[in-house]
């Protein structure tokens, strides 16, 4: 049976908005939404659903994901009532000493894959702290999460973290840049098509192939990088621990849909480094919100200090698009 292209919109026909936080989760269910005619917010908004997993912690209201597995499996739109999940129970309140709301082991470990990778002053910083408390990571404000990781987590981890990865990912982003900035863009798209074509997935939509994606330790690897690009789009996120998440990825889609590391970098470089653009262009060929990918002619034009021409490529990538170019390109 064709799965539904209306399989997530409402009776009136508008499209049913969804939130999920950023991992693994929402890497998982994107494809299937998107295919089903629904659409992902990137903030909690209003009227959104918001989707959690069975045992996370969540508040009210909040419906599993199962939700949409389940919808496409039978290919109908189900109610939503009988997937809504218990509100979290409140936090005892015997917390920790001077009456402070005490973090649960679960935060913690949170707090820890949150900073996993990430260099050290980042770590001591603010700014990720405040991200991290615009996403809901835990129910504490910033001031008390970074505090709780640099007095009582940092000193249990024997020291600084250091990441590995930035050197060699740096050098493959200067190598990939170099090869797309050489290449032709005309047939990027049909090159992927074909690609795509000789998968072993081939035939199937693109929520079944995501659905193949690991999960356990790996739930770290997509953390806040999308988090970071989704809610400041604006922003030069360069640090080299970036970098070394989008490596990560990286070497999971190589793995996922057996391709070289040029032609998952150069995909990565053509949708401006975004994770989820980025899983649905290697399975479609196609951009997520149906624009096309950027080619190393757009960039040129980019560069060029003339509002004819920007507005041009404003009217082919959306303003938004071209934002988060400009930022992209800086970074």
């Amino acid at each position: 049976v064709a799965r539904s292209r209306s399989l997530f919109l409402w009776d009136d026909g508008s499209p049913m908005r969804f939130f999920v936080r950023p991992g693994l989760a929402k890497l998982r269910l994107a494809p299937l939404v998107l295919a089903g005619g629904g659409r992902l917010c990137r903030v909690q908004e209003p009227g959104a659903v918001l989707l959690a997993q069975p045992g996370e912690a969540a508040p009210g209201g909040a419906v599993s994901t199962a939700y949409v597995t389940e919808c496409v499996e039978r290919n109908q739109r189900l109610p939503l009532e009988p997937y809504r999940l218990p509100a979290a129970p409140p936090a005892p309140p015997a917390a920790s000493p001077r009456g402070r709301l005490a973090f649960t082991q679960a935060e913690d470990a949170a707090l820890l894959r949150a900073v996993r990778g990430r260099s050290e002053a980042r770590a001591s910083g603010r700014a990720l702290w405040k991200e991290l408390e615009r996403a809901g990571l835990t129910r504490h404000s910033w001031q008390a999460m970074r505090d709780r990781y640099l007095r009582h987590l940092r000193p249990l981890l024997g020291g600084p973290q250091q990441t590995e990865e930035p050197a060699q990912s740096t050098g493959l982003f200067e190598a990939a840049n170099r090869e797309f900035e050489s290449t032709e863009s005309g047939s990027d798209t049909s090159d992927i098509s074909e690609e795509l074509s000789t998968q072993d997935g081939e035939g199937k939509s693109p929520g079944e192939t995501a659905s193949g994606l690991k999960t356990g330790p790996e739930d770290s690897v997509f953390p806040d990088t999308q988090l970071q690009r989704e809610e400041r789009p604006t922003s030069t996120c360069s640090s080299s621990s970036v970098v070394g998440e989008v490596v990560k990825t990286m070497q999971h889609f190589m793995e996922k849909f057996g391709m070289d590391l040029f032609t998952v970098t150069q995909a990565f470089l053509k949708n401006t480094g975004e994770v989820e653009t980025t899983l649905y262009f290697l399975q479609t060929g196609q951009r997520l919100d149906g624009y096309p990918v950027w080619s190393r002619e757009d960039d040129l034009e980019l560069q060029k200090d003339d509002e004819r021409v920007r507005n041009k490529l404003i009217a082919k990538f959306g303003a938004e698009n071209v934002a988060k170019r400009v930022a992209f390109r800086k970074s």
